[in-house]
């Protein structure tokens, strides 16, 4: 009797997460159609820049080869309607867990002792087991188009408050939450580069797909990088990986 009362309660809580999740990626899509109707779309000008120096440190989980693999179908499809966007190369997909130190220019590791850093978010990771995200839909935003995460239990908001204490309690330099509050498990798999020559294609599009299953992927291990703002390969340097 207690097992099915917790497995009731844990049904409710999943079911109440998934709830607030989708209205939270409802109002990021609607958001996102709104400025693309209007043209108020952000361009991004520094995808390519090279005095892009923004850098930072970011612990993120990586979706398996057979949901990457379905996310890369889609987005192969909009850069068929957009093809002078920035589509993301299905090795840089990623759900970022927490943005430790948040990109800006100028940080270099040696500004940190690396090592510290691993030690807390070991501590950290203590009593987290591992953890399944389901990825479903796409939604439009300011910037470009996002795919839906989904966590199947509340690990991950277990897994981010205890980075925060952990975090608290020391004197590290760390901007967790500064940008804004991570509640999602989404994937950003292109950005607006330029002007977009056929909108209402591509809205019609992400319209029809904004229930698009991409799977099931399961959270074994985490990454902690030293990344640019994109996460692009070529800039990203792994500095420990983590098993749940």
């Amino acid at each position: 009797y207690p097992a099915l009362l917790r497995g009731v309660r844990r049904t409710k809580i999943d079911f109440l997460m998934s709830f607030e999740l989708e209205r939270h990626y409802k109002n990021i899509h609607a958001n996102g159609l709104k400025l693309v109707k209007s043209g108020s779309y952000f361009i991004d000008k520094n995808i390519y820049n090279p005095e892009d120096l923004r850098r930072g440190i970011t612990l993120l989980a990586r979706p398996d080869k057979k949901v990457s693999s379905q996310i890369h179908t889609i987005l192969q499809e909009i850069t068929g309607i957009e093809p002078l966007q920035y589509a993301y190369p299905p090795d840089d997909f990623h759900i970022t867990i927490m943005s430790i130190i948040s990109c800006y220019s100028g940080f270099h590791l040696d500004k940190i002792n690396t090592q510290d850093y691993i030690s807390v978010i070991r501590k950290s990771l203590s009593t987290i087991h591992n953890f399944r995200i389901h990825l479903k839909g796409i939604s439009l935003n300011p910037s470009g188009i996002l795919v839906n995460g989904y966590p199947k239990d509340d690990t991950l908001e277990i897994l981010r408050n205890s980075l925060r204490e952990h975090f608290k309690q020391t004197d590290l330099t760390q901007s967790l939450d500064k940008r804004y509050t991570i509640k999602t498990a989404h994937s950003t798999i292109l950005r607006f580069q330029n002007r977009l020559q056929y909108p209402d294609e591509l809205i019609e599009f992400i319209e029809k797909h904004r229930d698009t299953e991409f799977g099931t992927f399961h959270v074994k291990n985490i990454a902690l990088v030293f990344n640019d703002w994109y996460q692009k390969t070529e800039n990203t340097k792994l500095l420990k990986t983590f098993i749940l």
